[in-house]
């Protein structure tokens, strides 16, 4: 049986491959990192050790999937010429960080439009990632992940069919990919707390998008109410979703091999996110798909 692939979002202080020591240190099998300072446009030049020692030490602490996410500085879909290509520049660089990593998948959130209108802004987003792909054709196995927004303000992603648009109107199809948080899902209006509501959710990732095309899962509880456009995540279990809505996702066996991420709030401890996936791990049906190491969690971490 396939194991879980099941992680968080890890800080890079002292360097990116320190990020899969801490993903070990709560027994994850799967990681999200910065592949630099989220805050700034321009990072230093790749650490050819740092790459080196990702390398080794990713399959020696045995994690099995890596995700990266690109600054929320980007936006691909900004009407302003000069914030558009310091965005292309930006995301072409996050491209090609994660290509010398090794790191597959690089999530994107799409961008806002900022007054354009919901048209015009997913036009400059396909075109900004086709002008980006042909400017990295070595790095043609590294996919942008579109991830779904809550749908603040004029934010795009909003919805499946948002996400069907602009990967419509991209060249290189093979090149990009979503993202589906539950948290922003939940947000947008997509009620998966029920199991019809979560099949209706399902049915219409499929129907829209492709079930193939999801490729990474942000597994986050939502503060806001569902359809609030709210973006405030909470930990498993204690926000408007509950843990129903977890449940029905995690013994999904479509989305076996898929990472499953927490961008849950947390310390330097990583108390909290050891929670949280005990918390997921408790809900899994079949004991064998749960990461190793992670078993043990789930006792000290059960379900209230």
């Amino acid at each position: 049986m396939t194991k879980l692939l099941l992680g968080a979002h890890m800080s890079i202080a002292g360097g990116v491959s320190q990020a899969l020591d801490r993903a070990a240190t709560v027994h994850s099998n799967a990681v999200q990192v910065f592949t630099k300072n989220n805050r700034q446009w321009a990072g230093p030049p790749v650490n050819a050790a740092d790459v080196a020692r990702w390398q080794e030490q990713m399959p020696a602490l045995g994690i099995a999937a890596a995700v990266s996410h690109a600054s929320y500085l980007i936006n691909l879909a900004s009407p302003n010429d000069d914030l558009w290509e310091k965005s292309i520049a930006a995301h072409r660089d996050e491209i090609q960080r994660a290509h010398a990593y090794g790191i597959a998948n690089v999530v994107l959130h799409p961008g806002a439009h900022t007054g354009a209108g919901v048209d015009t802004g997913i036009a400059r987003i396909a075109a900004a990632l086709n002008r980006i792909h042909a400017a990295t054709p070595e790095c043609a196995g590294t996919v942008t992940c579109l991830e779904i927004m809550a749908g603040q303000g004029s934010v795009l992603g909003r919805s499946l069919e948002e996400l069907r648009a602009m990967i419509e109107q991209v060249a290189e199809r093979s090149r990009v990919a979503v993202c589906l948080d539950t948290c922003h899902a939940f947000a947008a209006g997509y009620d998966i707390r029920s199991a019809a509501g979560y099949a209706d959710f399902v049915a219409a990732i499929e129907r829209e998008i492709g079930l193939e095309t999801v490729r990474v899962w942000h597994l986050n509880d939502s503060k806001g109410a569902l359809g609030s456009n709210v973006d405030r995540h909470t930990h498993i279990g204690d926000g408007e979703i509950g843990y129903d809505g977890f449940r029905w996702l995690l013994n999904d066996l479509r989305w076996a091999g898929t990472p499953m991420l927490l961008e849950t709030p947390k310390e330097e401890t990583l108390e909290e996110d050891a929670m949280n996936m005990g918390r997921l791990c408790a809900l899994v049906e079949d004991a064998a798909r749960v990461p190793d190491g992670l078993a043990v969690e789930v006792h000290a971490s059960a379900l209230p």
